[in-house]
């Protein structure tokens, strides 16, 4: 298997948003094909029937372009930005299109319900399967009676032994059980966990066929790894107990299993596994927050992978060529928001003041902000850069700088201007400003501070009520510079706003 192409794939189930654990697993995949020379393929196992849906898939494909994990092989978006389609009779609309060849598509199980329907009929053809039309009412009775009885819950294999004719009637409305050994142990090496054995008397005759056709996860996951060649299968410890069960369909079907790797589970700060209360769980959601897809793909690759350096940051390509499955951890990660909003800063950092201005497009349009000078906004973002956590801070850097008509915050006007006396100081500093020839910051700060020394006050009580009357707030660049940004008939003409009766 070492010496074969390597093929990776993730198989999400589009019941929902791409979480980040998901994200991970997805990121792994792609780190370890593109460090190999090997592809990356991925496939929706959208076989439940119930929960899966459309949006989910679109919002799945979308999270992993935004994160730059492109495929080789799977579904594809078509030259309008939406997602090609192709739909059979009454089956659920597929979504397929190869972007390599050899295709070994279509990449939506829905759309593979055939090749399962003959597999599982070798196995029965065979003796490894068998029907069973136990009912749902029978079922919940055996469960019922083996719990009173203190029996591990499995199915006892009542119809295991049942002869079906091809032409039996009785076939309808039955699932295919496999034929799980009695006795014995199913071992097999993980590349992250090593040797793992598995008792088989604890496995019962899963379904791998359900009344409707549709496979179970196990079979079909076999199968589509079968048939897709890959040779690797990375993908999170949640699904180690169904490893065993696969293992035994690639025996029966006489396949060579791929190779395993078991990712650790990523937890909350609490300790428990992730969830929605530690914060965002969606990969989305950090989109639209403002985070960088860098920084998000950066940090979800230290969540149970390091190098030997414990290195932190990576450069454009550094992650392809570092990655290994030897260095995953068996051990849980811990996922700090705290260390990824550190991590989007230092990406953030290293972008020019355009580029931010860029990024963060979508967070200004959606403020509601006209940026009617983009020079101009760079400007202001390079004096302000060190502070920009999220694209999502850029709009309220901005905004006092190209609306007119500011928003005064009133918890600040009240606690600055409180003493009488304040408003007067802020009239007369306003003359100053006004004989300014120059209105550069070192020029400003050299004015207003000679003037608070002339006036006898603490510069606090001028610089205040300056940073109030020109933006309303008591935030944003070192007085000087703001006012300078500003520009001096806009500056004296806000303090005169603000002093209007």
């Amino acid at each position: 298997m070492n010496n074969k192409t390597i093929r990776v794939r993730f198989a999400p189930s589009p019941t929902g948003y791409l979480h980040i654990g998901g994200a991970r697993t997805a990121l792994f995949n792609y780190l370890f094909a593109r460090g190999r020379g090997g592809s990356f393929i991925l496939r929706i196992e959208d076989t439940d029937e119930v929960r899966s849906t459309e949006e989910s898939i679109r919002a799945i494909i979308e999270s992993m372009k935004w994160l730059g994990l492109e495929w080789d092989e799977g579904p594809s978006f078509a030259k309008s930005g939406k997602l090609k389609v192709e739909s059979e009779g009454k089956t659920p609309s597929t979504f397929h299109l190869p972007l390599s060849t050899p295709d070994y598509g279509p990449y939506f199980q829905m759309a593979r319900l055939d090749i399962y329907k003959k597999f599982a009929a070798n196995l029965v053809e065979n003796g490894k399967a068998y029907y069973c039309g136990c009912t749902p009412e029978s079922l919940r009775k055996m469960r019922e009676e083996q719990a009173a009885r203190k029996l591990p819950p499995k199915y006892d294999g009542r119809c295991r032994d049942k002869k079906h004719d091809e032409n039996d009637p009785g076939k309808i409305g039955c699932v295919v059980r496999f034929k799980m050994p009695a006795d014995g142990n199913v071992e097999f090496d993980d590349a992250i966990r090593g040797r793992l054995s598995f008792e088989n008397r604890l496995l019962d005759d899963f379904v791998i066929l359900k009344t409707s056709g549709v496979p179970t996860y196990n079979f079909a996951c076999a199968v589509d790894d079968y048939l897709m060649k890959i040779s690797h299968v990375i993908r999170g410890d949640d699904h180690l107990s169904n490893t065993p069960r696969q293992m035994h369909l690639y025996r029966a079907l006489g396949i060579e299993p791929p190779i395993f790797a078991h990712l650790s589970m990523i937890l909350g700060s609490d300790g428990s596994r992730l969830s929605k209360r530690h914060g965002h769980t969606s990969v989305l959601e950090y989109r639209d927050e403002g985070y960088l897809p860098e920084a998000i793909v950066n940090y979800l690759a230290l969540l149970g992978w390091a190098t030997q350096e414990s290195k932190q940051i990576f450069a454009a390509g550094e992650l392809e060529k570092e990655f290994n499955l030897e260095n995953c951890s068996k051990s849980p990660a811990v996922f700090d928001n705290q260390k990824l909003l550190w991590m989007n800063m230092e990406y953030l950092k290293k972008l020019r003041p355009d580029e931010i201005l860029s990024r963060a497009k979508k967070h200004i349009d959606n403020a509601g902000l006209k940026i009617t000078d983009e020079i101009y906004a760079a400007k202001i973002i390079g004096v302000e850069k060190d502070k920009i956590k999220l694209l999502a801070d850029v709009p309220k850097i901005l905004d006092i700088f190209f609306i007119e008509d500011i928003t005064y915050d009133e918890e600040a006007v009240a606690k600055i201007f409180a003493e009488p006396e304040a408003k007067k100081m802020l009239a007369e500093a306003a003359k100053e400003l006004e004989s300014a020839a120059e209105f550069s910051k070192e020029n400003l700060e050299k004015i207003i501070k000679d003037f608070c020394l002339g006036q006898g006050v603490k510069n606090a009580k001028v610089f205040h009520p300056l940073r109030v009357a020109v933006s309303g707030r008591m935030q944003g660049p070192g007085i000087f510079e703001l006012l300078e940004l500003l520009g001096k008939k806009r500056t004296l003409e806000r303090i005169a706003r603000f002093l209007k009766p």
